[in-house]
């Protein structure tokens, strides 16, 4: 169990320093920002339907795709929602200044947290399930991290932080993926099951989150050109977890 928890930890910490990747925002202006953002959703959206399909609904189901697995993958997207709902959607009416960033920021530090807690449960649940699941599931996070990142690296600029705030503590809000994966790490080790329930419910949080949220993202291109490219993206990312897939099996 040594060697699953160091693909844990590893993963997780990758995962946690791609915070920093709100850097690019700096270094490009809104224009290209958006154009690059655009195409990376579509790639995010395809990674993780592919994750959730191609690999946490298999593994789930190898004893048959049981009521109980519908109910833990169905319990995953209302948990999402949720999450999504009445942590991320809470506004604050006092003016931004120095001495009071908006809480639209501190909102989505919380709400961050919250999400990077349950990526590294599921992380940790993955592997705990198998290597190649974990790797796969790993992958599926990362492509939604990077957009989401930048976004998030935005929210706080625009609530008020100054670019070297914002930095850490969206790296100290992505720590919370290492404290998921430990307790997930040592939950699905020791209570039988809990990988059984984890895989649906991370299943169910990965559609919701696609569908939700990227795909209806995407839906605002109107260019026909630029839209094939985003579902060229889009595909990508679908066969990509095919390709982690063959390769491990």
């Amino acid at each position: 169990m040594l060697n699953v928890f160091l693909w844990i930890l590893a993963s997780v910490i990758v995962v946690s320093l791609l915070s920093f990747v709100g850097v690019i925002a700096l270094a490009l202006n809104d224009n290209v920002l958006r154009k690059i953002i655009k195409y990376l959703v579509g790639f995010a959206a395809g990674g993780l339907l592919g994750g959730a399909f191609i690999h946490l609904i298999p593994e789930a189901s190898e004893s048959g795709f049981t009521l109980l697995v519908s109910g833990y993958l169905l319990l995953g997207m209302v948990f999402s929602f949720i999450v999504e709902k009445f942590i991320h959607w809470r506004h604050c009416h006092i003016p931004t200044s120095k001495s009071h960033p908006h809480p639209v920021a501190i909102m989505n530090l919380v709400g961050d947290a919250v999400h990077n807690f349950l990526d590294g449960l599921i992380i940790a649940g993955s592997y705990v399930a198998s290597i190649p699941v974990g790797i796969a599931t790993t992958v599926a996070v990362i492509a939604h991290e990077i957009p989401q990142e930048i976004g998030d690296f935005g929210v706080l600029i625009y609530g008020g932080f100054k670019k070297f705030k914002a930095l850490i503590f969206n790296f100290l809000s992505a720590l919370f993926a290492v404290l998921g994966a430990v307790i997930g790490f040592f939950l699905s080790s020791s209570i039988d099951h809990f990988k059984l329930f984890l895989l649906p419910f991370a299943a169910g949080g990965f559609i919701y989150i696609a569908g939700s949220d990227l795909i209806p993202e995407m839906h605002k291109e109107l260019k026909a050109g630029k839209s094939a490219l985003q579902l060229l993206f889009f595909i990508i990312g679908m066969l990509l977890m095919v390709a982690l897939k063959l390769l491990f099996d």
